[in-house]
């Protein structure tokens, strides 16, 4: 066929098949837009799961009778005007393509009114024609209303799922949005009926209720907050503890400048903080924003913009997994100890393992206990001698004696039951142990604390391996020749795809010289950086700990047992063994008296 120029009805068409993917996709650019226009409140009302009606009306600033029919004309933006303004978007929308691509596909009306206009303007379009504005009572603000989508596009329509499916992609947009404007609020309605009303925060108190409201009272109660900056860089939010997980990765919000994003670079930053702690096969859950210089990340790289790219990306992977990683290990039994749930008589909901403050953006505020389940008992039935730290520990203070605020976190101990479990009573009520898991634990902190005073020590192979790779892999590894240096790897270059290793650290000795500078080639490529070496090194320290740890079915003295608690209180991560299960437990003396009946 000849070249020739499409009719501007097609290639609005073409550009809705990239931004307007289902019903979620329009409710996602009106709301973005809305937001964009300063407002306070929106209203999302939807039919059929969206498909014969969305209706998103906000109390934004609104667009003036003279702007309204241009606003859906391709490449019309109230949000750029310049190339200095594209290398630092500060909007949510900012292409111009949402609202007349929305209108090439469905009976489309917009209406506004702006602050200083006595009434509302009304524009229609019916997937071609634009009508001239005309006047229509409205209060300041913008109402948007999509009707019958796809309706002349009718192969796009039979891609759309059930009406039940569809609405659960707006809800889930719904709650994501509210989680990245707290300040905001929403109600979302469906086929007439009210679904989910998140009111503005404006307090600490609102912020955990809009928690508990969007993501249930287990995250707001199992998750600590963090506000951290460097680098021009901040991170703030909330993070599960270890020991709360989900199968799924369908509690994980991240957000750029209040852009919902979906990035490995990201993902990668995260899984590596939590590597050391998480239950194998196990997703953490957290809702974080990190905010920085517009100017230093590209939000032009998709047509949804569901994906960024930043300019330093080694900088802000190695700063996001820093920060979790020492907000994690931060977390001891004093910040943790919050009476914990009894749902019904014989059911403990969990126990009693609180977070550390939670900050809601730019503030700080307390989140509430941290239920976990019972932990199982730990290891096998062999009896190992007890480390010399554990057999001469000074005598405990009766608890009879001991003032309340004498009374250490977890308590004094009262016996070791079947050889498995410490009991132990502290100020609040009863703690239980898992002797084992607890132990491993301190024991895998001493030994990568030791690793980590001694230095890497490399260790020079007795023949060494030759590894096929790419030409991009040679380059990459050549390239970073001082970085895999300092991992204790000693690599040269024999061939344009030919990499041979020479040393390797000496914990590793046994590892797959091959596989392991394949992985760390693999994540400097991804991310600029590597801590396969540090998670290889972890997993023979983890072997080591588990090995040399109190074994289930050894009989502890008391002095032993305090001994094992007061290290707890000290050691990082001590909230979850080496393979991520909870060591330890509380019940409160109300908790105690539920499961009794007493005082009904």
């Amino acid at each position: 066929m000849p070249i020739r120029q499409l009719p501007s009805q097609l290639v609005n068409q073409i550009a809705a098949g990239e931004v307007v993917e289902r019903p979620a996709s329009v409710v996602k650019e009106l709301v973005e837009n809305s937001l964009d226009a300063g407002a306070s409140q929106v209203e999302i009302e939807v039919e059929a799961g969206g498909a014969r009606r969305i209706r998103i009306r906000d109390n934004g600033r609104g667009i003036s009778r003279e702007e309204l029919a241009l606003a859906l004309h391709r490449h019309a933006t109230s949000k750029i005007q310049d190339l200095e303004d594209l290398e630092g978007v500060g909007t949510l929308g900012f292409r111009g393509e949402a609202l007349p691509s929305i209108a090439s596909v469905s009976r489309f009306s917009l209406t506004s009114r702006t602050a200083d206009s006595d009434r509302g303007w009304r524009v229609e379009s019916d997937g071609a024609a634009v009508s001239p504005p005309e006047p229509a009572a409205h209060p300041r603000g913008t109402t948007v209303e999509v009707r019958d989508l796809f309706y002349n596009t009718p192969a796009r329509r039979k891609f759309l799922r059930t009406e039940k499916t569809e609405f659960k992609h707006i809800d889930e947009l719904v709650r994501r949005v509210a989680l990245a404007r707290p300040e905001v609020r929403f109600d979302l309605k469906h086929n007439g009926r009210m679904v989910r009303r998140v009111a503005a925060a404006e307090s600490d108190q609102d912020m955990a209720r809009r928690l508990t409201d969007l993501l249930g009272p287990e995250f707001s109660d199992r998750s600590i907050g963090l506000d951290h900056s460097g680098a021009g860089l901040r991170l703030r939010g909330w993070v599960g503890l270890p020991t709360y997980s989900r199968s799924q990765a369908d509690q994980q919000f991240f957000f750029v400048n209040g852009r919902m994003v979906r990035d490995r670079l990201v993902t990668h930053a995260v899984r590596q903080a939590y590597a050391d702690v998480l239950y194998h096969g196990r997703q953490p859950v957290y809702v974080l924003h990190l905010v920085l210089d517009p100017r230093r990340v590209d939000v032009n790289v998709h047509p949804a913009k569901h994906e960024v790219r930043f300019r330093d990306g080694r900088l802000v992977h190695d700063f996001i997994f820093r920060t979790l990683n020492e907000a994690l290990k931060e977390v001891r039994p004093a910040d943790r100890l919050e009476p914990a749930e009894v749902t019904h008589l014989g059911q403990v909901q969990g126990a009693a393992l609180g977070g550390m403050p939670g900050l809601s953006p730019g503030s700080s505020m307390p989140v509430s206990s941290v239920p976990l389940a019972l932990g199982t008992p730990g290891g096998g039935s062999e009896r190992l001698s007890i480390p010399p730290a554990y057999g001469s520990a000074a005598a405990a203070v009766p608890l009879g004696v001991a003032e309340p605020e004498e009374i250490p976190p977890l308590g004094f101990a009262l016996a070791h039951l079947h050889g498995v479990y410490i009991l132990a009573q502290n100020a609040s009520g009863l703690v239980l142990v898992d002797a084992h898991a607890a132990h491993e634990r301190i024991t895998y902190e001493r030994l990568k604390r030791s690793s980590a005073d001694q230095g890497l020590k490399s260790q020079m192979l007795l023949v060494p391996v030759d590894v096929p790779v790419s030409e991009r892999e040679a380059d990459c590894a050549e390239n970073h020749a001082v970085d895999l240096a300092g991992l204790g790897l000693e690599i040269d270059r024999i061939g344009p795809d030919c990499l041979r290793v020479r040393k390797i650290p000496t914990l590793l000795q046994q590892a797959d010289a091959a596989e392991l500078l394949r992985d760390v080639i693999a994540d400097l490529l991804a991310v600029g950086s590597s801590q396969r070496i540090a998670e290889e090194r972890n997993r023979v320290l983890s072997t080591m700990a588990c090995h040399g740890s109190v074994r289930a079915n050894r009989r502890l003295t008391v002095d032993e047992m305090n001994a094992l608690l007061r290290d707890m209180e000290r050691t990082e991560n001590s909230g979850q063994c080496n393979h991520g299960r909870p060591t330890w437990v509380s019940l409160d003396m109300g908790q105690l008296d539920r499961l009794f009946l007493r005082g009904r």
